[in-house]
């Protein structure tokens, strides 16, 4: 795993995960090398929290305890129920997930990685938002997914969407295996704009021309790092922003918001301890 760096580029794409999402086939297009665009991940691409879902596919190989799997569900429902990202809730994640990888082998959550995406993961991607990134790339332009999960997930929906690379997290590894420590800041709020930045000044992209999509007034220095930004189904205040500065907004959530607050918080919950302790059982 690259030590200094949160950005991926990635090798040949997967053409079978492209094909589930936009079964088209197209001309290539003619290379843009100077533009670009940047898609968060969580709520924009894809609905809910990213790390959520991999951890609820690690559950099926006990890297989880019932509780843990409470906390996530929690933090998932919290996350669908307002839009917005709570910094403990960011923090508790990051230290979660660190807890849950140390001490494992990187080609082992790899491996699980492939599995989940096909089995919780691919059927969460907005198809909206994928219609936006197909767009970039029949341009001639790159795609990059910026995100405060872990790289490897990042890298792995980059790739099996057909996308140019990816900005996540990293987490130190030793021998193949991970220490339980980040390398850097978890890459959020400012640190996603210090990167894509990096990144184009190392891959040559000029970022007045160069497109930012989010959900979150989070990600507000990523947004304006950009020289064009579009709000995806946008929090109360990138909706308000986004409407002061002539952003594009596109909202692909479906029924009213009111019925997505009223979600039973504690039936949900208990789905999520019965499905723990039939795992038990079994």
């Amino acid at each position: 795993m690259a030590s200094a760096a949160h950005a991926a580029d990635l090798g040949p794409a997967d053409p079978g995960a492209v094909a589930t999402l936009a079964p088209v086939h197209r001309h290539p297009a003619v290379p843009d090398p100077t533009a670009a665009a940047f898609f968060d991940v969580d709520n924009t691409l894809l609905r809910g929290a990213s790390i959520f879902w991999f951890a609820r596919g690690l559950a099926a190989h006990d890297y989880f305890t019932t509780r843990d799997m409470v906390g996530f569900a929690w933090k998932q429902l919290k996350f669908r129920a307002t839009s917005s990202e709570d910094p403990d809730d960011i923090a508790s994640a990051r230290d979660s997930a660190l807890a849950f990888v140390a001490g494992r082998r990187v080609d082992e959550i790899v491996t699980h990685g492939e599995q989940i995406y096909d089995e919780l993961l691919a059927a969460r991607i907005w198809s909206g938002t994928r219609a936006f990134a197909q767009l970039h790339l029949d341009a001639g332009q790159r795609v990059y997914l910026v995100t405060a999960a872990p790289v490897e997930l990042a890298r792995l929906l980059a790739r099996r969407l057909g996308l140019s690379g990816a900005l996540g997290t990293v987490a130190e590894t030793r021998n193949g295996v991970y220490t339980g420590r980040l390398v850097g800041d978890i890459l959020h709020g400012r640190a996603k704009a210090e990167a894509i930045r990096a990144l184009a000044e190392r891959e040559g992209l000029d970022l007045e021309r160069c497109v930012a999509y989010s959900d979150s007034i989070n990600d507000l220095p990523m947004l304006t790092a950009a020289g064009s930004a579009v709000a995806i189904n946008p929090d109360p205040p990138l909706r308000r922003l986004a409407r002061i500065r002539g952003w594009e907004v596109h909202d692909f959530r479906t029924g009213r918001r009111a019925a997505r607050y009223a979600l039973p918080m504690a039936a949900a919950l208990a789905v999520s301890v019965g499905y723990a302790y039939h795992r038990r059982r079994r």
